[in-house]
């Protein structure tokens, strides 16, 4: 195993033979797990998956966090002045994992939410630990996730991904496992041994045939996503960030408030 240090050890890139895995590295303050996607983390992350990809050696890519995936997109990159980069970036990442030439694996632990899920749902596979934590919490805080929105119906039963958009309580490692989520599910004292079990399984085959045969799966649903996260970029853009609910939700986040719903909620007409 090599280890490469980044510039800004927010990821670690390491290689076990083919290999690559990305490992987040970006703990909150006061040294929680939380991994929390900011515009400088996602640059570097598309930077250091566009290495590893550029190398005809690596067969294989993991992306996992130390400790906990991800928590998800830092908030204050979802207001207004600076949406329109953050989805610019953060969807160039997702589009680079969908459409990667080899096989991509998320492993999770802990917290995987928000865009931290998003990112994971993009890969081919995702193995997790029984205790990890997917979800899509933004409509609390007056947003929705519009990657998850056009991926998320076509992995998991529609109605019970509207649920996690609508509603945005998450689930649990055992429950993304039975809904079919997450492909290799294990005790997190084995989960490394899980992931090399699954990812032997992927080595032994032949690797121009593999790249074929995603490269022929991703076909009949690549021109559809497109047109529909376009659309979804569209409407996140043009209509949600002009409602004072979406403002105002992720001010009450950041302020640690309730947020003050002006059109229906608990909490309209507060504030």
């Amino acid at each position: 195993m090599s280890s490469i240090d980044s510039p800004t050890r927010a990821i670690w890139v390491e290689r076990h033979g083919a290999v690559a895995r990305l490992v987040l590295d970006r703990p909150a303050a006061g040294g929680a797990p939380l991994n929390v996607l900011d515009l400088e983390t996602i640059r570097e992350l598309n930077a250091r998956l566009g290495e590893a990809l550029g190398d005809e050696s690596v067969r294989l890519v993991e992306i996992r966090g130390r400790k906990s995936f991800s928590a998800g997109v830092e908030i204050r990159d979802h207001f207004p002045e600076r949406a329109p980069e953050m989805l610019l970036e953060f969807h160039t990442l997702v589009r680079s994992v969908l459409y990667a030439r080899c096989p991509t694996v998320a492993v999770v632990r802990g917290y995987c939410l928000g865009g931290g899920m998003e990112l994971a749902c993009a890969c081919d596979f995702i193995v997790a630990s029984k205790e990890a934590q997917f979800g899509q919490p933004e409509i609390k805080v007056g947003c929705f996730p519009p990657v998850a929105a056009v991926l998320l119906p076509r992995l998991i039963p529609e109605k019970r991904a509207m649920e996690m958009i609508l509603i945005g309580e998450p689930i649990s490692g055992e429950e993304a496992y039975r809904l079919g989520l997450v492909n290799r599910l294990a005790e997190s004292a084995s989960l490394d041994e899980e992931v090399e079990k699954f990812a032997s399984a992927l080595l032994n085959q032949s690797s121009a045939v593999l790249t074929l045969a995603r490269k022929a799966s991703r076909l009949g649903s690549r021109e559809e996503f497109e047109s529909a996260l376009r659309e979804s970029e569209r409407i996140y853009l043009e209509e949600l960030l002009k409602l004072e609910d979406a403002t105002d939700g992720l001010r009450a986040f950041l302020e640690k408030r309730p947020p003050a719903w002006r059109q229906g909620g608990m909490g309209a007409g507060k504030g």
